[in-house]
């Protein structure tokens, strides 16, 4: 085989192979690359870069000879080709080297924070890798290196971004960033929750990777929301380490991090160890379920009044409980700071008397180890899913299948997943009725996003809502007719444990409709829905929602709906779901077995 044609090459360079015979680059930057045609000829640029071996000329976007600008390139070559040194001199590649030693790497680690759902960007959640020093305890891994790969996106992009970051409108890049910023603003600023992976590879597999991560350098890829984005490219650095790993071949049409994870940890060996770090909310969460109802009152009026500290109720408490309340306090008025409160001033004030009310106690509260929220994602089913099933509308019976591309909905299986939050992208439903001998296109969903954000004393982020999609209605005399649809909302919602675990919920809606089923083509109007979203037992889920519509616009009527859904868990990626809808005389019953892939 020629050494164009290795996989190892290939993987230097990004190729692809073309649909149609032949590769193509991913990467998108003419500095990359040492030959005009080396973007989709592997052998002009394997020629190109060892003709440059011989050259003082400096190459690429960080300007050094070609032996230090590629040094992965090069040692790999080297490696087998035997190149005299008598006849090829290597060049010291300081540069490289200082920045090499700065990592010291003693290994690897995978880093995913969870999704955040007010950023669009960040709605599938994220990875990066962290590169762990020699030395490094659990307590100072915070203070390594980072590989992160993002779009860079303009401060002002504002409603380009979506269309600009799905076209490959935005170039994505590779930098080195400190942990702790990364955490400060995932943990502390978007309250995300860190998985930690921790890679077995041996320390020439370390050297590789950050060979190849030096040599990409400031070279440029077009970002690709769904495909080549922050998740894609970081598992070509993972092949490259090790180039017996078959990943970024696993993505064709997307990418989405929770399934790059998931993909990672099932390679066998390749994760050493899962670290979870809790998001800020969470650890003010979990601290206030440890405390009584009495001191969880003192909590939320010792946030507004820090002058209760020299009140009797505080201080006749056990010093290791003042500790606790003072610690939870602090958490949480920090949490307010950086979360960029426009009372932040007021709360650095108040933050300011509670360390000093902290420090003159001598004492650590017992440890407290907090538990997620959601289990690590890669115990979470797979993004895509199809449905198999049939049930009963009005007078006919029918058979449904479903496809969606991804990715998660309210009923879904909910481990590894954000709780309470819905994405769900291009689903399409095809139904077969049975008594009026037809086949339609019964739903389609181009995007379905609900976030509900329970509210309690101290958390009252608003839930939000917005849909868009087609679905079949009967409407007067049109018993099955097509309706193009989109709604949006803003609401609160607020949590229970009086049977397990509920969450209730209410938005105020707008929703606007075309069909041909109404007299003037469309309608528009709002109303508003009220639900509950039960967590029955581990494995059983239960929702229940009612909707009341008024379309002042258009076609003029009203609308009352009801909804009732329920699903069991067969395992991680086989569900099965009963939902009764009803609309206006339009009652439907639906029986799936549902599949994720």
């Amino acid at each position: 085989m020629k050494l164009a044609d290795e996989r190892e090459w290939h993987l230097l360079l990004h190729y692809r192979k073309n649909l149609f015979g032949g590769y193509t680059s991913e990467q998108d930057d003419p500095g990359f690359f040492l030959s005009p045609k080396g973007k989709t000829d592997p052998q002009a640029e394997l020629e190109a870069t060892l003709a440059q071996f011989f050259s003082d000329e400096l190459v690429g976007r960080s300007r050094q000879p070609a032996q230090c600008a590629f040094v992965a390139r090069y040692h790999w070559l080297k490696e087998k080709l035997q190149f005299d040194d008598a006849r090829l001199a290597p060049i010291r590649c300081d540069r490289f080297e200082r920045w090499l030693a700065e990592f010291n790497a003693e290994s690897i680690t995978l880093i995913f924070p969870s999704a955040f759902m007010n950023n669009p960007a960040s709605m599938f959640g994220h990875t990066l890798l962290r590169i762990d020093q020699q030395g490094q305890t659990e307590q100072t891994r915070i203070l390594a290196y980072t590989i992160n790969y993002a779009a860079d996106v303009p401060p002002d992009a504002g409603l380009a971004y979506p269309i600009r970051g799905i076209f490959g409108g935005y170039r994505g890049y590779f930098s080195t960033i400190p942990y702790y910023l990364k955490v400060q603003e995932y943990r502390d600023i978007e309250n995300r929750d860190i998985w930690e992976y921790k890679l077995n590879f041996s320390q020439p597999q370390i050297r590789r990777l950050l060979m190849h991560a030096w040599e990409l350098g400031n070279a440029y890829f077009d970002y690709f929301f769904f495909k080549e984005n922050c998740s894609y490219h970081l598992l070509s650095l993972l092949e490259y380490a090790d180039p017996t790993l078959q990943l970024t071949d696993q993505f064709l049409f997307w990418t989405v991090p929770a399934d790059t994870v998931r993909l990672v940890a099932a390679q066998p060996g390749l994760v050493g160890g899962i670290a979870y770090r809790p998001s800020r909310s969470t650890l003010i969460k979990r601290k206030r379920e440890t405390l009584s109802e009495a001191e969880r009152r003192l909590a939320n009026r010792l946030i507004g009044d820090v002058s209760l500290i020299q009140s009797e109720t505080f201080t006749q408490l056990p010093p290791k409980r003042q500790a606790f309340l003072l610690d939870l306090a602090s958490d949480y008025l920090r949490y307010k700071i950086d979360a960029g409160d426009s009372d932040a001033a007021v709360y650095k004030e108040r933050n300011r008397a509670i360390l000093t009310a902290r420090s003159g106690l001598r004492v650590q509260p017992d440890d407290l180890k907090i538990a997620p929220f959601a289990k690590q994602p890669e115990l979470g089913h797979k993004t895509s899913r199809v449905s198999v099933g049939g049930g009963w509308r009005n007078n006919d019976t029918f058979e449904e299948v479903t496809v969606r591309a991804g990715y998660h909905d309210l009923l879904d299986p909910e481990v590894g997943y954000t709780p309470d939050a819905q994405i769900e992208l291009a689903s399409l439903s095809v139904r077969h009725y049975n008594r009026a001998e037809q086949t339609r296109l019964e739903r389609a969903t181009l995007a379905n996003v609900l976030s509900l954000s329970p509210m309690d004393a101290l958390f009252k982020a608003p839930s939000w809502k917005i849909s868009a999609g087609y679905q079949t209605i009967r409407h007067r005399a049109c018993r099955l007719c097509g309706n193009g649809n989109v709604n949006g909302g803003i609401g609160a919602a607020v949590e229970t444990q009086w049977l397990n675990r509920e969450v209730y919920f209410a938005f105020a809606e707008a929703d606007a409709n075309y069909s041909h089923a109404y007299e003037e083509r469309h309608s528009v109007g709002g109303g508003g829905t009220a639900g509950m979203l039960a967590d029955l037992s581990d494995r059983w889920k239960l929702m229940l929602s009612a909707t009341y519509l008024r379309y002042p616009l258009g076609d003029k009527s009203d609308d009352v709906r009801w909804f009732v859904g329920q699903r069991y868990t067969l395992g991680q990626n086989l569900a099965v779901r009963l939902e009764y809808t009803h609309r206006d005389r339009d009652n439907d019953v639906l029986f799936t077995v549902q599949a994720f892939f």
